[in-house]
């Protein structure tokens, strides 16, 4: 259902349509009630349709609501108009922090380890409200006049209440290889050091002007998340102090075990950081051992593709003789 500039949707008045997604439209609207702006997110039909998908948009409701902090986004409530649910929550003056990646990266060390702390003290009270956001990326950053980064988009959170939830359960694309950790690339559901890899991998982005590992397709990039060696910061980009090097480093560890245990402990080190032990540096960014191939996304693809190909031919076989 899309709606029009100056549409009414139950309490609301379209203003912006501000973005359309494969699974929902993100419009700013007035709150005739409240006489605020907000954004309203209204899920299509096929979302609704797709139980996976409706969940995610049913546990960002819930995760929304309950959230309070300046560096995440706040939920305002939820509702249902014409048997359609919607969400809304604050609406942030603001760009994305993709925009300022784009036009600011490579920034000085203070700017991106100031803007990288205010992001890990939102998580952190995520990590202790039980809730991980498993898709923390620049595109679901926004960035205010004042500098303040405010978290979005809980869709793929991991909360107490969804424990069951894997990452491999919503879809085979959700989230972005770029800011993915080990962890998730092999199906696993994650847990609050799976959002550090995150932190890391965009402090990394923010010093250096790219991420730590790319390539020319997704399952390259996933592959180079399971078996290229860490690149040095420090080495990437010369000039970077080798303490904040190895706060990336630790960060961008395969296992999630060397990782920090937890964002405070990340917070910590940011905060002394001429405190920080730079040996990780010397032993921590080899090349992984190979991983096997029936363990790689690679594998899985081919091996799904082969499951749904046997299955078609199977149905076929099995119409032809009902014909007969």
């Amino acid at each position: 259902m899309m709606l029009q500039i100056g549409d009414q949707f139950d309490r609301f008045q379209i203003r912006t349509h501000m973005a359309q997604g494969g699974m929902a439209d993100i419009y700013r609207a007035y709150d005739l009630t409240s006489g605020k702006e907000v954004v309203l997110k209204i899920p299509n039909r096929m979302m609704i349709g797709d139980p996976a998908q409706y969940e995610r948009f049913q546990r960002e409701l819930a995760v929304m609501n309950e959230l309070h902090h300046p560096s995440i986004q706040t939920g305002l409530g939820s509702g249902q108009f014409n048997r359609t649910p919607y969400l809304v929550t604050e609406f942030v003056d603001g760009q994305s922090m993709r925009d300022v990646v784009s036009q600011q990266a490579p920034m000085p060390p203070e700017q991106a380890v100031a803007l990288i702390h205010k992001i890990a003290d939102g998580m952190a009270y995520c990590h202790d409200h039980d809730v991980i956001h498993r898709d923390l990326k620049p595109e679901n950053i926004l960035i205010t006049n004042a500098n303040q980064p405010v978290i979005i988009d809980f869709g793929l959170a991991l909360t107490k209440e969804a424990r069951r939830v894997t990452y491999a359960n919503l879809t085979p694309s959700a989230g972005t290889p770029d800011y993915m950790s080990p962890e998730q690339i092999e199906g696993q559901r994650g847990d609050k050091r799976t959002d550090i890899y995150a932190v890391g991998t965009m402090l990394y982005e923010l010093l250096a002007g790219h991420v730590p590992f790319a390539g020319d397709n997704y399952q390259v990039v996933m592959q180079q998340h399971l078996q290229a060696a860490i690149p040095r910061l420090d080495e990437d980009k010369p000039g970077i102090p080798p303490q904040i090097a190895a706060v990336v480093t630790r960060c961008l560890q395969r296992n999630p075990d060397d990782r920090y245990p937890d964002m405070r402990a990340l917070i910590s080190d940011l905060d002394h950081l001429d405190a920080v032990d730079t040996s990780i540096l010397q032993k921590g960014t080899g090349a992984a051992t190979a991983v096997p191939f029936w363990r790689s996304p690679t594998f899985r693809t081919v091996a799904v593709s082969i499951l749904v190909l046997l299955a078609i031919v199977v149905l076929a076989v099995a119409a032809q003789g009902l014909r007969k």
